[in-house]
C-alpha cells in the first residue's frame, strides 16, 4: 500500500530541530524514524492518522471511492513532503489540511459554488435534532455546502482558512455555510421539538 517514499538521503536536517511545542517526543521519534525510511513506522503513521483522515475526506465528498482516493493521495503527499513538515502545528492538523485539500480537487470543488450576496446566518439548533437525521442530512447537502458546513460547524474551521484550503474567496466561504444551514433547517423543519 505505502511505497519507501521517504528515505534518510531525502532529509538534510533533522526532526530535532522542530518547535518542542507542537511536537510531543513520541509523535518527533516516530516522524524522525519516517524519515529514516522505516517502513514500520510509515505503517504506524499511516493507521494513526487514516481512520480520522477518512471520516473527514468522506463527509466532503460524499462517496466512498472518492474518500479512499483522496485518503491515498493524501498520504502519498505526506510522506514525499514529511521532510518539510515544521512542526509548527500537529502533525494531525498538517495532514488534515492536506486531505481537505485533496478532497476539494477531487471534487471538483470550485465550479460547484452559486454566488449569493446576503450573508446572514441561519442559526440551527443542532441539539434538537438526532445524530443520525443530522449525518444522513448533511451527506445529503450538495457538494459546496457538505464541504463548507463539514469544515466550519464539524471541524470548526474559519472561512479566511477554508478559503487559503480551497483556493476560494471568504465570501463564498460564507454563502455556502448560509446555504447549507437553510437547506438543512428545511429538511429537518420536520425533526425539530419545538
Amino acid at each position: 500500500m505505502m511505497a519507501n517514499t521517504v528515505s534518510a538521503q531525502d532529509s538534510p536536517r533533522r526532526i530535532e530541530s522542530m518547535a518542542a511545542v507542537s511536537v510531543r517526543p513520541a509523535e518527533k521519534d516516530l516522524l524522525q524514524r519516517c524519515l529514516d525510511g522505516e517502513r514500520l513506522a510509515q505503517k504506524q503513521l499511516y493507521t494513526q492518522y487514516s481512520q480520522a483522515m477518512f471520516t473527514l475526506a468522506f463527509r466532503i465528498t460524499n462517496n466512498h471511492d472518492l474518500a479512499h482516493d483522496v485518503l491515498q493521495e493524501a498520504f502519498i503527499e505526506v510522506f514525499r513532503d514529511l521532510k518539510n513538515f515544521k512542526g509548527i502545528s500537529t502533525l494531525g492538523a498538517w495532514i488534515k489540511t492536506i486531505v481537505v485539500r485533496k478532497a476539494g480537487k477531487q471534487t471538483k470543488f470550485e465550479q460547484r459554488f452559486e454566488s449569493f450576496d446576503d450573508k446572514h446566518d441561519i442559526g440551527i439548533p443542532y441539539h434538537q435534532f438526532t445524530s443520525q437525521a443530522l449525518e444522513r442530512e448533511i451527506l445529503n447537502l450538495p457538494e459546496g455546502y457538505r464541504t463548507v458546513f463539514t469544515l466550519v460547524e464539524v471541524e470548526g474551521y474559519k472561512h479566511t482558512e477554508i478559503a487559503q484550503m480551497l483556493g476560494i474567496s471568504e465570501s463564498t466561504s460564507r454563502t455556502q455555510l448560509y446555504h447549507a444551514k437553510r437547506v438543512l433547517r428545511e429538511k429537518l423543519a420536520n425533526e425539530w421539538e419545538g
